[in-house]
């Protein structure tokens, strides 16, 4: 039977000097102790709660600091948190780190390999570290510098990797001691396609054998293409939850079209709220976002609402239903922001 994660009401908050604080105490600005300067806190997680079933793909989508990292450094061991509770299976893994690390794998953002040993030494190294046999050490660094298309090199140094051969060896090393929940902290970044192609497929095959696996990405396409479920994190919280196709049809219209105008006013808001098959109608910034159920079809009248309110139609992009789209519906910005 496989391993599940469960984390309930997870909360991180970081303190640290403000950097204002910080100069004015390096440079004589006033403050004669550090340990007297204020502490500003930064919540990244806040109240976080998941429940990932065993054998399941399941992803945390979101952008460049919105607690992604956080949640996996804390399922892992690396990070402890405020508050809350994070399990693997049924260990605790603040409680009982040894019981809840012989059950992860884990894949870090930035590879963290070791330059001075060789691909296979890396291995070798990581398998004896859970305890494996010199015999099974042997056979498994074997199978995976196969699957990985790493046997060329197997015995070369790491230090002349390139980027998306340090990944690929940073995942099989993951995989090395066979573990049951597999942690990969945005995996496919900086890598060209056909290594990500390649990445996916290994994926999805260890997954096939039951293997639980949470992926973080700022990758729509990735969270579509390889999860069974994906919780959409902005600010330390969770903000949607569900398979793809739940999420992406969950979005008033299912279009939005991205428009930019001479002018704007509210009787041109009016106007396009009134447009046949416009659900939604929302100011951006300097942009007006419009939901509907279709994309181009809808341009002829938008332009034609535009003229009527005595604006122009400077620029409009359409995207069709996506995990993007959802994002932008719950907060008002681009999940690449």
């Amino acid at each position: 039977m496989g391993v599940g994660i469960r984390t309930k009401d997870l909360r991180k908050i970081y303190t640290s000097p403000p950097p204002m604080a910080a100069a004015g105490a390096a440079f004589g600005g006033g403050f004669k102790k550090r340990s007297k300067l204020p502490k500003a806190e930064i919540v990244a997680l806040n109240g976080v709660s998941l429940e990932v079933a065993p054998g399941e793909i399941f992803g945390l989508l979101g952008p460049n600091g919105a607690g992604k990292s956080t949640t996996v450094g804390i399922l892992t061991t690396r990070v402890r948190p405020t508050s809350g509770e994070a399990l693997i299976g049924s260990f605790d893994v603040w409680r009982e780190q040894v019981s809840a690390k012989r059950l992860i794998g884990v894949v870090q953002q930035r590879p963290n390999l070791d330059f001075a040993l060789t691909a296979r030494e890396i291995l070798m190294f990581h398998g004896a570290y859970f305890g494996m046999s010199s015999a099974d050490r042997h056979r498994r660094s074997s199978e995976l510098l196969d699957q990985f298309q790493l046997t060329p090199r197997a015995d070369d140094l790491t230090r002349g990797f390139s980027g998306g051969m340090m990944q690929r060896l940073s995942v099989a090393r993951a995989l090395m001691h066979d573990p049951q929940v597999l942690f990969l902290d945005e995996p496919s970044t900086g890598l060209d396609p056909q290594t990500r192609l390649l990445l996916w497929g290994i994926i999805r095959e260890y997954n096939q054998l039951g293997k639980t696996i949470l992926i973080t990405t700022h990758n729509m396409e990735e969270a579509d293409e390889l999860c069974h479920r994906v919780a959409i994190i902005d600010h330390g919280q969770v903000i949607a939850l569900g398979t793809p196709a739940e999420l992406k049809t969950s979005i008033p219209g299912g279009y939005v079209l991205q428009l930019r105008f001479s002018a704007s006013s509210d009787g041109l808001i009016d106007r396009l709220k009134q447009l046949p098959g416009v659900t939604e109608v929302r100011q951006n910034g300097a942009g007006t976002d419009v939901y509907a159920d279709r994309g181009g079809p809808l341009i002829p009248a938008i332009v034609a609402a535009a003229a009527d309110s005595g604006a122009e139609l400077h620029d409009v992009h359409i995207s069709e239903p996506s995990l993007e789209n959802l994002f932008l519906h719950h907060t008002g910005r681009s999940l690449r922001q």
